[in-house]
């Protein structure tokens, strides 16, 4: 199992681990797909489960979503909604979402991310 490389949060919860079919987030392993905030972690219906993507608008500036073990691209219409809503959106396979998204909260920006596991 990948862990991530430690860094200072000041609180927030990073993504610390992962393998196939989970997450840790904060040190507690999560299955399935999850939404990483800075205030926490909550189970994710995937791509379809766009409300709950939606409901980041105002809360977070950029989403980084992971798509699974590859990158791919995420349906345009949600892709669309999102950055309507003024969400910008960075697709990429899920370690890399994780580890981009624990850099940006390290930096003390608005961020989040949404992982489709391994």
């Amino acid at each position: 199992m990948p862990t991530m490389l430690p860094t200072e949060f000041a609180g927030a919860v990073p993504v610390d681990g992962y393998g196939p079919g989970f997450f840790r987030v904060g040190g507690v392993v999560h299955h399935g797909a999850v939404i990483v905030t800075a205030e926490g972690v909550q189970p994710w219906g995937g791509l379809e489960d766009r409300a709950a993507l939606l409901a980041l608008a105002g809360r977070v500036d950029v989403l980084f979503l992971g798509m699974g073990a590859d990158i791919a691209f995420p349906p345009r219409a949600l892709t669309a909604a999102l950055e309507e809503a003024g969400v910008m959106v960075e697709p990429m396979n899920s370690p890399s979402a994780a580890r981009s998204y624990n850099v940006t909260l390290s930096e003390g920006r608005r961020v989040a991310c949404a992982l489709v596991p391994l």
